[in-house]
């Protein structure tokens, strides 16, 4: 949607939560940039240091910040051994359901007893402070098992999406270095076993570091176990024994707890490394101040651990808070386009932490669904991963909401380690309006830039920027720290490009509209991809779209659009001309589709992001490529043939 037709005044006002003038919101923001020292060392103050910070940040050589630089702690330690020693012992930390339906509980001290034994399991392998770890492990608890073991030694995980390809793994563990494996036989897709293993045996012929492989018996599946490098996860436990102890490994605050990688515009993907303590703190205030989980809650956010969303809140953050985290390891339409309705009512879920995607998913198989179900529990809900579509956000909050919730509509990245633009029920919560993120949270000192790097006037699109140090930040890219200076802070110095862009409204509100590389040059003219699909997603005949830009001799590039029309309505050349009109009125003539093309399903990985180059490799005749992250191969071969026919049809 372009910025002139965003609802900038279209106020909701949900009846769940108050809602407050927004001076409290503005002051601790306001104090947190005037004086983050003190700041900092105040929030510091709800973790457990071994040995507290001499300083809160050491900002002598920038970009490379250092967050509680001189602090000595122990993630591990945050997230397990100071409940375990308080009144949260025996809370649940985790209510873990897999895609057969199967339920695993967790309390605080079993996860601690857990992690332990798994620990020492490292160490009898010879991981050491610092080794890196690779994990290649579906949405199961063993995984953030691993993680928390890994962190106790002083480790350095690197999680590779279950997704994933063999050689997508071989490249990151090559590129980390990673000593260690844990993998698991098999998952579970929409009832059918997937191998896992076999990948990983793929990748490790041309992934040369790997020294030993801990595999975890999932689904049963008959899979090859090399003697001598592969050990089972479950035997390895048990040697270890039940009552294994780990001292957990005090660290510096600037050391690294984990590699996550994302993929970049070009080359291979980015490294990007997280450290210790800012980190932690970060994830423990952004989590607090944005949901404001409460002892009583069972919360879910429904990312794989796979992403950073899934890092951060499936487990530093809850876990750091003490709350109880529910994990799901399947698809949202399996076995019934209510799973996750049914599991919500079972489980009496309280805080839903979502995506656009799925919302808009939902709103295709139509109401029918969440209304066969008790929601009553859910007390606030939440969004992630791209910008959420103003008629996607009201349909979340009418349908599933009842009008009451408000929606936690996130900002953030891999890189920024937590949220930075969101509402803030923790603080002060203020008028929701549809499609907006709201405001920065505390030490986040956003603006938006033009291409000369000066702030734009209200109203106007630009650049997405931090202009100081936050403690969640990436600490350099792993082993390309020229990289890390010029892909974020090269282009205005000491100041956070984030890729992004956005626009502001009178009231300050931002809006964000997706990548700043996702744009169409028509006669011209720049127009968002974004910006074109929630238009199109605004017509009550669509529930998802996707723009690609394809090559003009005159244009120099024209906007396709691939639609999936919501339950109730049929394609038709009618309903084609009504949407290009819809579009023409919403944005303007210029951003009028050269096609649009109605299919049943997008192509999408297993996190549920549509994978767009398959669709620019359809529009252009190019091969497909690699497509093992692809959530039903079915969709290419649908979309391919589509496409197919409307050409035909045209050039008749």
């Amino acid at each position: 949607m372009s910025e002139a037709s965003l609802p900038f005044n279209d106020k909701f006002y949900p009846s769940a939560e108050k809602i407050g003038s927004g001076d409290k919101r503005k002051q601790v923001w306001e104090e947190s940039l005037k004086n983050p020292q003190e700041f900092w060392a105040e929030k510091a103050k709800a973790i457990d240091w071994f040995k507290p910070a001499p300083k809160v940040l050491d900002d002598s050589n920038p970009p490379f910040y250092k967050w509680f630089a001189g602090a000595e702690l122990n993630v591990s330690y945050n997230t397990l051994d100071r409940h375990v020693k308080g009144a949260k012992k025996n809370k649940l930390a985790y209510i873990w359901e897999g895609e057969m339906g199967e339920v695993r509980t967790y309390t605080y001290y079993q996860l601690y007893r857990e992690v332990n034994r798994l620990a020492k399991v490292f160490q009898d392998l010879g991981v050491k402070k610092g080794d890196r770890v690779a994990v290649y492990l579906p949405v199961i608890p063993e995984l953030p098992i691993t993680l928390l073991a890994t962190a106790r030694i002083g480790g350095v995980h690197a999680v590779v999406f279950s997704g994933f390809s063999a050689e997508a793994l071989a490249d990151r563990v090559n590129d980390s270095g990673a000593k260690i494996l844990v993998t698991a036989d098999g998952s579970f897709r929409r009832g059918k076993p997937v191998a896992i293993k076999d990948n990983a045996d793929r990748a490790l012929k041309i992934a040369t570091t790997v020294e030993k492989v801990i595999v975890v018996k999932r689904t049963g599946q008959a899979i090859q176990m090399q003697e001598g490098r592969d050990v089972w996860y479950d035997q390895a436990l048990a040697k270890a024994g039940s009552s294994a102890y780990v001292e957990p490994e005090p660290m510096q605050a600037s050391d690294p707890l984990f590699i996550l990688y994302t993929s970049g515009t070009t080359g291979k993907p980015k490294g990007v490394q997280h450290g210790t303590g800012g980190y932690l703190v970060w994830a423990y205030w952004t989590l607090k101040w944005a949901f404001n989980p409460t002892d009583e809650d069972i919360y879910w956010c429904v990312a794989d651990i796979g992403w950073i969303t899934g890092h951060t809140y499936n487990v530093y953050a809850p876990l750091s808070l003490g709350i109880t985290a529910f994990l799901f390891e399947g698809t949202p339409d399996y076995p019934a386009q209510d799973r996750w309705w049914d599991m919500i009512e079972r489980h009496g879920i309280n805080i839903l932490y979502g995506t656009p995607t799925a919302v808009r998913m939902f709103m295709k198989f139509g109401e029918q669904w969440p209304n066969k179900h008790n929601l009553s529990s859910l007390r606030i809900l939440g969004t992630v991963g791209e910008p959420i579509n103003p008629e996607a956000w009201k349909w979340y909050y009418t349908v599933i909401g009842k009008e009451k919730l408000a929606i936690i509509d996130t900002w953030w990245q891999t890189e920024t380690g937590g949220f930075m633009i969101a509402p803030l029920s923790g603080i002060e919560l203020t008028p929701q309006k549809p499609g907006s993120a709201t405001f920065p949270l505390p030490a986040v000192n956003a603006d938006i830039y033009d291409d000369k790097g000066q702030p734009v006037p209200t109203g106007t699109k630009g650049f997405l920027v931090v202009k100081s140090p936050w403690p969640g930040m990436l600490t350099t890219l792993w082993k390309d720290p020229e990289r890390f200076k010029q892909t974020y802070f090269g282009r205005w110095p000491n100041i956070y490009y984030t890729g992004d862009y956005a626009v502001r409204d009178n009231e300050g509100y931002f809006w964000l509209l997706g990548r700043a590389d996702e744009v169409l040059k028509v006669a011209g003219h720049r127009i968002g991809t974004v910006e074109l699909e929630s238009a199109l997603v605004s017509h009550p005949a669509i529930s998802e779209a996707a723009v690609m830009g394809k090559e003009d001799v005159v244009k120099g590039e024209v906007p396709v659009a691939f639609v999936v029309l919501r339950s109730g309505f049929q394609p038709s050349e009618d309903l084609r001309k009504e949407l290009v009109k819809h579009i023409r009125t919403t944005i303007g003539p210029i951003a009028t589709p050269d096609a649009i093309v109605i299919v049943n399903k997008l192509p999408k990985t297993r996190s549920g992001k549509i994978m767009r180059r398959i669709l620019k490799a359809v529009l252009v005749g190019a091969p497909i490529g690699d497509v093992s992250t692809l959530e039903d191969d079915a969709s290419v071969e649908d979309i391919k043939n589509t496409y197919e026919e409307m050409r035909k049809q045209l050039h008749k």
